[in-house]
This record gives C-alpha cells, structure tokens and sequence, in this order.
C-alpha cells in the first residue's frame, strides 16, 4: 500500500522491516488512538510525560542517526543533535522545536492519516528526500509506546544515506579486503552512480573503473564462497 503526499511514502504492514532499523524500538507496541483535532505544522513544545524518561533521551543523543520524537497529537517532544543538524540541510529548513521541516512533517501526517483509516493496523512509513547539497536523507517513521498506560509517541528517524554508504563501505573494505582506489569507486558504486560518472568523479577512465569492479566482484565472490563453505 502507498500514500503520496507529493513523495513516495512507502508503508510496510510487518513491523519487522521496520524494527531492523532501531532493535531497541522492536517491542515497542503500536496503540491507535483517535485524533481529536488536527496536526499543526508549526509546533508548539510540548515534553508532558516525556521529560520522565531522561536515560530514554539519552540513549537518543547516542544515535548515529537523527531522531524526532513527536506525542500522539503530532506535537514536537525531542530532537537529538544529529535531527537537529540534518534538519537544517534540508531544502525547506526550519529550526527544531520551532518547526518540523515539511519533508518530515509529511512523514508524521502520513502516520496520524494511516492510524485513523487503519485504527488495528501496524505501519512503518518510508520517504527519501534530497538535501541542499544534494545528498539523500532516508527518513523511518513509526509509532511507539515507552509505558503502556501513556499515549503512543511517533518516532521519525533520518539516517544521513551518504554517511551510511561510506561508513559500509569502510566495513566491505575490510571484508573483501579492498585496496583504496576499490574502496572508492566501491563506494560510488553502491551509492548507485554509473562508471561514467565514477571515472569523472575520481578522475580516471571508464576502462580503470570497469577493471576495478572486476576486481571487487572477484573478491567479493571469493568471500562469499569461503562463508558458504564454512556453513
């Protein structure tokens, strides 16, 4: 099932696509309460029953990873250092608590529609969008419950994608054991850009970029044969 607001928001029924992404969130429960008035994109701050979980805010600052924690009314609660940071990247920026950027605030009205149209369904909500210098934002959203007699909270997590792909790519370094002109176009290539554009990017000929993908293909595959084998 898909809603689109302007972008893709994937929706995903089986939680667990959604709880690889955070293990701590994996049993939290998904509650559905009805809205009673509508979200406002300007958001007042609001910490009610929040500011009881200090440890659960600090484990948040702990994160690789921006998170936004937002109460069932779609009210701003907490942001780590790292949301606040990515959110001023984006093309329609605003400063958190003051306002959610409307890239997010999309996110957030998609699950609050989502909730009150599927009151017994559980949904995790995925959109990527671009940031003003054009690198990719991969935005998670979900609902979640720190105590079960407390309303639900929303929980968006922004992973900075070009930080991901370099930070995996330093570990398929080591895996396959690259040297650091594969690393490289390795890491180019996993981040989707033709030889064309890897070659003027590092600059070398398409010809190098082709000899160097053979050789990461060949040192993969050998890794991948050894763990079959080993299992």
């Amino acid at each position: 099932m898909f809603i689109d607001r302007g972008k893709k928001l994937a929706l995903w029924r089986d939680r667990e696509k959604f709880e690889d992404i955070h293990p701590m969130f994996a049993t939290a429960s998904i509650m559905n309460p009805r809205r009673e008035t509508p979200p406002l994109k300007h958001l007042a701050s609001k910490k009610q029953n929040f500011k009881r979980e200090p440890i659960f805010q600090a484990i948040l600052e702990g994160f690789v990873d921006g998170v936004i924690v937002l109460n069932h009314r779609g009210e701003f609660l907490h942001a780590n250092h790292k949301a606040c940071a990515l959110c001023e990247q984006l093309p329609n920026r605003s400063s958190l608590p003051h306002n959610v950027p409307e890239d997010i605030w999309r996110v957030c009205e998609a699950l609050l529609d989502s909730r009150d149209c599927f009151p017994r369904q559980r949904f995790a909500i995925e959109s990527e969008v671009s940031t003003i210098h054009e690198t990719s934002l991969r935005l998670r959203g979900r609902w979640f419950q720190l105590v079960e007699s407390d309303p639900p909270y929303l929980l968006i997590v922004l992973e900075d994608r070009q930080q991901s792909i370099q930070q995996q790519a330093i570990a398929d370094k080591e895996k396959y054991g690259l040297t650091r002109r594969e690393a490289e176009v390795w890491a180019l290539r996993r981040a989707h850009h033709s030889y064309k554009a890897i070659a003027a990017k590092l600059y070398i000929s398409e010809n190098t970029v082709k000899k160097h993908m053979k050789n990461i293909n060949a040192k993969r595959q050998a890794v991948m044969w050894a763990e079959e084998d080993r299992n």
